[in-house]
């Protein structure tokens, strides 16, 4: 796969993944806007975002083919382990947007901007420690 179309699907799968995350933070935060709705709204769509992008990435972006329980169950677990330092930037910019701006708009930037720098970072890790067998640039 060319570069261009390497980028271009990453591209397309992180915003896939992002608006799936989004999406399940406003259904979260349709119940509540206390702290505690608030970080149910961000595991729960962090957790939505992840398998999205797992799913995706995998096969779309790694060329990986493998099946099976114990295959999905360590390449998810690393991809997952992996998502900790990224999930880290994102949730770190997101607070602070919502804790300064105080509206939903600020805090969906601070998401998107977040997970924009998280998805850049995530891609190395992924191709370096997850899927060291794929074709993936």
């Amino acid at each position: 796969m060319s570069r261009a179309s390497l980028v271009f699907r990453y591209s397309v799968f992180a915003v896939i993944a992002t608006l799936a995350n989004l999406g399940a933070q406003r259904l979260v935060l349709m119940l509540g806007e206390t702290r505690a709705w608030f970080a149910l709204a961000m595991i729960t769509g962090t957790a939505l975002g992840l398998a999205v992008k797992y799913a995706l990435d995998k096969r779309w972006i790694f060329a990986d083919m493998s099946t099976g329980l114990r295959a999905h169950s360590r390449k998810f677990s690393l991809y997952s382990a992996m998502g900790l330092v990224t999930t880290a930037i994102f949730w770190a910019s997101e607070t602070v947007f919502w804790v300064v701006g105080q509206t939903h708009s600020a805090r969906e930037i601070g998401a998107v901007l977040g997970l924009a720098v998280g998805y850049v970072v995530k891609y190395q890790l992924d191709r370096r420690f997850v899927f060291t067998t794929s074709e993936a640039m």
